[in-house]
């Protein structure tokens, strides 16, 4: 969510993401061909799910799904329409790599052997902004464990413009310097993080 104080062009970005939810997307149940999995899940609203920051899709196996795939659909972090395959697994959780801000459809190749079940992953992408804009300021509220977030321009896997450390101590505070200048993002800014150990949330500050 972006936020514009009153006669300034400074404007801030509110990221943050819960934790993971192995069934937010659709919850367990046996598929007996080739279909779509109902969108049916805690985090699905009127058959789809929007993403409180965009983020990878999981989908959770009972039985050896190693020779189906997947197929999730829906928008990326820019609000982009994509497409991602991801293989099943066998007893446990197929993790995808794309972000996604929305889903609108996984469909299987084939039934299943047992139930299975679609959620929302840890791997996230902040958005600061999807247009080019000049980073001036953060603010951090830490998560449970040290670690690394990465700012990137472009898209969650575009080129990296900083990298910050982030402290343990969750719901601590840090302020990282940002160079008087600012940092220039020229196709829009983004920062990816693991949900809840890198960070409990973030506000950006640009212009």
């Amino acid at each position: 969510m972006a936020i514009k104080g009153s006669g300034s062009d400074v404007t801030s970005s509110f990221i943050e993401a819960a934790a993971a939810d192995p069934n937010g997307i659709s919850t367990a149940a046996t598929i007996g061909s080739a279909t779509n999995l109902s969108i049916n899940g805690a985090l699905a609203d009127g058959g789809s799910v929007i993403m409180d920051a965009p983020r990878n899709v999981t989908i959770l196996s009972a039985g050896n799904d190693t020779g189906i795939t997947f197929t999730v659909t829906g928008t990326d972090e820019s609000g982009t329409a994509i497409t991602e395959v991801i293989t099943g697994a066998s007893g446990g959780t197929a993790t995808g790599a794309s972000f996604f801000q929305t889903v609108t459809q996984i469909a299987t190749s084939g039934a299943t052997a047992g139930d299975v079940s679609a959620g929302s992953g840890t791997s996230c992408c902040g958005v600061i902004s999807a247009s080019r804009c000049r980073l001036r300021g953060i603010y951090v509220v830490n998560g449970s464990g040290a670690a690394t977030i990465v700012f990137r321009e472009g898209s969650g896997t575009g080129t990296v413009v900083m990298k910050f450390a982030t402290v343990a101590g969750a719901s601590t505070n840090s302020y990282p310097d940002v160079p008087a200048d600012g940092l220039l993002f020229k196709s829009g800014g983004y920062v990816t993080f693991t949900a809840v150990t890198d960070l409990t949330a973030m506000t950006t500050f640009f212009s």
